[in-house]
């Protein structure tokens, strides 16, 4: 009896220390090819959501090959735009950075020195550490990256939808069983139909939250209104700390390119108030029951994935969590997992049966068959 404890108690002691090289190896792969991975992560993102605006277009009876010709260049023209966007204005903000180095300096010891003697001499040091030129050649860098970076999204994108017409086939004869396959692919349905509408509507309610701030500060009369609607629109991806962040962001610059108190007070509570309003009203109200995440989840997920790719990794965390929450809610034993990463406890992503598999019920020659005729 003696023995056949020790030998689960062996194999478990090996279990474990197998599990954790295993998860060490995946986390060392994670973080070395974190640029591709990253590249490909958003590739399927804009796959997925290009994906649902061909099969709208298709139904207007227009080729599917058009289609998604016209989707291609939509994606590679947006691409390039949204870089040589970013790429401008952080130009903007590198020339408005030099030009108020000094200011800045003394505005912040000025907003200091109301916290104590001892606030204002940390202050003072960090800001004697704080290499500007370091700073502007690692944000220019990042720019020059983001060019790159988007290309690499493009061939994924195009590569994708050139083998976007042997998925099915793939998925099938990978399972080796017609209803299995099927439920693969309604797996496959549910995660991007969620993740689908999250980004939709976060991007409408950023947009129009970035709106706002660039309305604010053009009231204000103050100067990087562009880029600091720019980062609102990209922080406000980034759940719960996000908003915070944009906000502090807008108000230290309000401070510093106005070097008035009030002026800064008052656009910090014009974002304040818009943040509020619109992250508590109108954002829950768009995506309803969508997520379904938990909150402690999404921090937890927020803190991984940004340890692990940085501040890109933070934007991804959730369509992550949501593809995860759903593949271990269709997994017996990995179930427990889905119930604690939802919310209420309650992985189901909300769709009925039929809608689940609307993408699995045909077999796989047969959607090749009709990709055909299309």
């Amino acid at each position: 009896m003696s023995s056949s404890n020790e030998s689960v108690l062996r194999e478990r002691l090996q279990t474990g220390f197998l599990g954790i090289i295993a998860f060490s190896l995946l986390l060392f792969l994670l973080v070395q090819a974190q640029f591709i991975l990253i590249s490909l992560a958003i590739a399927i993102i804009i796959f997925s959501l290009t994906s649902d605006a061909i099969s709208a277009i298709s139904r207007l009876k227009v080729p599917n090959w058009l289609a998604t010709a016209l989707a291609l260049l939509g994606i590679a023209l947006g691409l390039l735009w949204i870089s040589t966007t970013i790429v401008s204005q952080v130009n903007q903000v590198v020339f408005t950075a030099i030009n108020y180095a000094e200011q800045a300096q003394a505005a912040l010891l000025a907003l200091t020195e109301r916290l104590g003697p001892n606030v204002t001499a940390t202050a003072q040091v960090a800001m004697n550490n704080f290499d500007l030129t370091g700073w502007i050649r690692s944000l220019a860098g990042g720019a020059s990256g983001l060019l790159s970076g988007s290309i690499l999204v493009i061939l994924f994108v195009g590569f994708m939808f050139a083998e976007q017409v042997w998925f099915p086939l793939k998925i099938e004869r990978l399972t080796g069983d017609p209803e299995q396959a099927r439920q693969v692919r309604g797996i496959i349905a549910s995660i991007m139909h969620r993740v689908n509408r999250y980004l939709v509507v976060k991007t409408a309610v950023s947009a129009a939250t970035a709106g706002i701030v660039w309305v604010i500060f053009t009231v204000a009369q103050l100067e990087l209104a562009g880029p600091v609607a720019m980062l609102t629109f990209v922080l406000n991806f980034i759940p719960s700390i996000g908003s915070i962040v944009a906000t502090i962001i807008a108000f230290l610059l309000a401070f510093v390119l106005s070097s008035d108190i009030s002026t800064a007070v008052l656009v910090g509570l014009a974002c304040t108030a818009t943040q509020f309003l619109i992250g508590n009203v109108l954002d829950p109200m768009l995506l309803g029951q969508t997520l379904r995440l938990s909150s402690f989840g999404i921090i937890l997920s927020l803190a991984f994935w940004g340890a692990v790719w940085g501040v890109p990794g933070m934007f991804l965390a959730v369509p992550i969590m949501v593809a995860l929450m759903i593949v271990c809610s269709h997994i017996p034993w990995l179930r427990p997992v889905a119930v604690m990463l939802s919310r209420e406890g309650l992985p189901e992503d909300g769709l009925s049966d039929d809608e689940l598999v609307t993408a699995g019920r045909k077999p796989a020659q047969s959607q090749l068959e009709d990709r055909d005729a299309a």
